[in-house]
C-alpha cells in the first residue's frame, strides 16, 4: 500500500542570530518615540525670498504616491536640524532590519497597514489602550516567539479596545486615517446599512480595510467611542480577547511599529471560537482554524503553557466552540503530538 505523506509541522523556529536582530530592533523602536511615516527621506533646505531659508523632510508615504516635503525648521534652527537627522537615520536602520528580516521569513505587513499603524502610534492610540487584533496580532506573536510559519497576509487591520481609551483629549480616529493620505472612506458598519460606520476602506475592490471593534454580546451591535469620535462594532467574548493584553511590536513596511496585542493563549483560544462563527466564509474560517493552531503548538512546544490553566479563564461559549473543532485539530496538529495532548485535556478538564 502507498504510504500517506506525513502532515508538515506548522511552525520551524528562526536561528538565534534572527531572533536576536529581531528584538534589538523593537528594542531601539520603543524608545524612538514617534516613528517617521513613509521612507526615511532626507533633509532638504530649500529658499524662500525675503524670508530666508527652511529645512524639509522630503519622502514618499508610498512608491506610487507624490513625494511630501515636510516642514522641519528654519537654517538656523541647528538642534532642530540635527535632530531630525538622527530621526532619519534611525528610520533608514530600521527599515534595513526589516528588509532582512522579511527576507530570512520573518512575518511583515505591507506599506499600506505600515502608514496606519505608525499614525495610530504616533498619536498616542496604543499607549492610551488600543489593542492591535485578527491576523496582525497573530503575525507579531509569531515574530515575537522566533517562529516562521506560512506567510500570512489580509487586507484587515482590525483595532480593538474594551475600556474607553486613556487620552487626555479626544483623538478623531477619521483625521487619523486621513492623515495617512490613503483616501480612506467610511463604509457601513453594523446589523443595518442605516447604521454609523465602524470601518474605512481604501476604494477598489482589493483595498485596504480598518475595523474598529470592542467587547459585546449581541454581534454587530454599533457603539459609540467617545474618545475616538467614532463607532466600533461588538463581537461576542471580546472581554475576554481583550483582557490583559501585551505589548508587542509589528513589523510592517520599513517599520517597527510596537502595538498591544492579546495575550496569545487568549487570542488562540478565541480564534478557534471564531473559526466556528464564518459560516458563509469557509476560507476565513479554515485561516482562523490553522491560526489558532499554529500558536497552541507553539505555546505548548516553545513556551511551556499549561494549556488547561489557560483553559480555566476560557467563557464556556469558546470552549464549545474549541470541543467543536477538536477533529480538525487532530489532523493539524498530527506533527504536534504534544500540542494536541494538551489540548484534548484541557477542553475535557474545562468542560
Amino acid at each position: 500500500m502507498p504510504r500517506t505523506k506525513a502532515a508538515r509541522p506548522l511552525y520551524a523556529a528562526f536561528e538565534g542570530p534572527v531572533s536576536t536582530l529581531y528584538a534589538e530592533l523593537v528594542e531601539r523602536a520603543r524608545s524612538e518615540g514617534q516613528l517617521l511615516p513613509g521612507t526615511p527621506g532626507s533633509l532638504a533646505l530649500r529658499e524662500r525670498p525675503g524670508s530666508g531659508a527652511y529645512w524639509y523632510r522630503r519622502y514618499y508615504p508610498l512608491p506610487k504616491l507624490p513625494q511630501v516635503d515636510s516642514f522641519v525648521c528654519t537654517q538656523n534652527e541647528h538642534a532642530a536640524h540635527d535632530a531630525m537627522r538622527k530621526r532619519i537615520d534611525a528610520a533608514a536602520w530600521s527599515q534595513e532590519q526589516v528588509r532582512m528580516l522579511r527576507t530570512l521569513g520573518m512575518q511583515v505587513a505591507d506599506k499600506d497597514a505600515a502608514l496606519v499603524l505608525v499614525e495610530m502610534h504616533n498619536r498616542g492610540l496604543f499607549a492610551a489602550g488600543l489593542v492591535l487584533v485578527g491576523t496582525l496580532a497573530y503575525m507579531a506573536w509569531l515574530n515575537e516567539f522566533g517562529v516562521h510559519a506560512v506567510s500570512s497576509r489580509t487586507q484587515d487591520i482590525d483595532l480593538a479596545r474594551r475600556h474607553a481609551l486613556k487620552l487626555a483629549t479626544p483623538v478623531s480616529f477619521m483625521e487619523a486615517v486621513q492623515a495617512t493620505r490613503l483616501g480612506f472612506i467610511p463604509v457601513p458598519g453594523g446589523l443595518s446599512p442605516s447604521a454609523p460606520s465602524t470601518s474605512v476602506k481604501r476604494p477598489g475592490r482589493e483595498g485596504l480595510r480598518v475595523d474598529i471593534l470592542t467587547s459585546g454580546t449581541e454581534l454587530g451591535r454599533v457603539i459609540h467611542l467617545p474618545e475616538l469620535d467614532w463607532h466600533a462594532q461588538a463581537i461576542p467574548c471580546f472581554d475576554y480577547l481583550l483582557t490583559s493584553p501585551r505589548q508587542a511590536a509589528m513589523l510592517a513596511g520599513g517599520h517597527c511599529v510596537p502595538v498591544n496585542a492579546p495575550a496569545p493563549e487568549r487570542l488562540a483560544w478565541h480564534k478557534l471560537y471564531s473559526s466556528t462563527r464564518r459560516a458563509n466564509d469557509t476560507a476565513k474560517a479554515e485561516k482562523d482554524l490553522r491560526q489558532a493552531a499554529t500558536l497552541l503548538a507553539v505555546l505548548v512546544e516553545r513556551d511551556n503553557l499549561d494549556l488547561s490553566s489557560s483553559a480555566k479563564a476560557v467563557p464556556t461559549e469558546v470552549l464549545g466552540a474549541a470541543r467543536q473543532r477538536l477533529p480538525a485539530l487532530q489532523s493539524l496538529l498530527e506533527p504536534h503530538p504534544q500540542a494536541l495532548d494538551e489540548i484534548q485535556r484541557a477542553v475535557h478538564e474545562a468542560t
